[in-house]
């Protein structure tokens, strides 16, 4: 773990460097800073995941810091550090972790470096969750369940051509030209394959899958050609997306 102190005053950061060192943390890095900007290029160079930060300081204020560094980009807590009681209110405002009053209690020290970790850790194991739900989310949309009269089928994105609306249901017509009568109306697979680029409706009864575009005709009323065979119309109100469409995902 790597800790940064910002503190104008070298005998602060003496002292609050051997109380730190005195307790028993993994600290692979303790860095210094004697004001803000220096400590803003340190945490953008480093990276530490707990700023120690004085707020009577030359120039600018520790309160200041949220006006130089995202968060957000920079992920780290904050840890206020300062001999006057009246910035408390400001100090918490700005989400921080805790706020010592100078001279640093020890166990008051600890106190808040466990709280930062437990802190950093719930948000660690947030981030992993998250990521399991969107790599869960991903699993999700590579196969496509199909109802069917009898059952249910599931085929992969790529396996179909194109969907075509047919009252409150819909054909699926997969790549070997196979047609299926589904139990959906079309709204349900344009909702479910929105985030997939390359399926596009255009026209209210279809929703095809570009990959299997051989040519797009301008004449006869536009439409798109599929698999060299299958004529799609493309509505008025749907050319001018689908042309930006080709232009960004194909030109």
């Amino acid at each position: 773990m790597k800790i940064l102190i910002i503190d104008d005053e070298a005998k602060a950061q003496s002292l609050l460097k051997k109380l730190i060192a005195d307790l028993s943390l993994k600290v692979d890095q303790l860095f210094t800073a004697n004001n803000l900007l220096e400590g803003i290029d340190i945490i953008k160079k480093e990276a530490p995941k707990i700023v120690f930060l004085d707020i009577e300081m030359p120039e600018y204020s520790g309160l200041e810091i949220l006006d130089h560094i995202d968060l957000e980009q920079y992920p780290f807590k904050i840890i206020f550090t300062t001999a006057y009681q009246q910035y408390a209110t400001e100090a918490f405002k700005l989400s921080a972790v805790d706020y010592l009053l100078k001279p640093i209690d020890p166990d008051e020290l600890e106190i808040a470096i466990n709280k930062a970790l437990k802190i950093i850790e719930q948000n660690r194991l947030s981030s992993q969750i998250k990521s399991l739900q969107n790599a869960l989310n991903e699993l999700k949309v590579k196969k496509i369940a199909l109802e069917v009269p009898h059952g249910i089928i599931f085929a992969e994105p790529d396996e179909i051509l194109y969907f075509e609306a047919d009252g409150m249901y819909t054909n699926v017509i997969l790549k070997d030209q196979r047609k299926r009568l589904i139990c959906k109306p079309l709204k349900h697979f344009v909702e479910q394959l929105s985030q997939n680029k390359f399926f596009f409706k255009p026209h209210r009864s279809y929703l095809i899958n570009l990959n299997y575009m051989t040519e797009f005709i301008k004449k006869d009323g536009d439409y798109i050609l599929l698999d060299n065979t299958i004529h799609i119309p493309i509505s008025r109100s749907r050319k001018d997306d689908f042309t930006a469409l080709l232009r960004e995902t194909f030109l």
